[in-house]
């Protein structure tokens, strides 16, 4: 399926290390999982190697249903990076994921007009498979 709103794929480049791969892994088979300290039970994004509460580095992975409301946004109208022009306009939106506010998400809102994106609005979660190794979300109006 093809979703308009997204940066190109040659413009998407992953660097996922060890403490970011399972969020990628899971991301390629359109699953949303946060990490979560074992230690304190603290959610944290994006994955790191310590714990900001606690500074353990023990943690489990929690699958969410990637629904969330828009915490702000921008619309994207003009392109200064070579490639980007032809999928303008762009509306890039950090996300608070429902039931863990303090975890938010960055992505493109796909399959809307700017005009209709606002704070607040209500978001779930949809998968852009750039390529064969890489899927990215972004985020559909709900």
């Amino acid at each position: 399926m093809a979703l308009h709103g997204v940066v190109p794929p040659e413009l998407i480049r992953l660097s996922p290390n060890p403490w970011t791969e399972p969020f990628w892994e899971a991301a390629r088979e359109h699953r949303l999982i946060v990490p979560r300290c074992t230690a304190c039970g603290a959610h944290r994004m994006p994955p790191s190697p310590f714990c900001p509460v606690c500074r353990s580095q023990d943690v489990e992975w929690d699958d969410h249903d990637g629904r969330g409301t828009i915490y702000t946004f921008t619309v994207i109208r003009h392109g200064v990076i070579p490639g980007l022009q032809d999928a303008l306009p762009l509306v890039a939106a950090v996300v608070a994921l429902d039931g863990l506010r303090e975890i938010r998400l960055v992505g493109d809102v796909v399959d809307a007009e700017p005009e209709d994106v606002d704070v607040g609005a209500a978001v779930e979660v949809e998968w852009y498979d750039v390529r064969d190794d890489t899927t990215v979300p972004v985020w559909k109006l709900a």
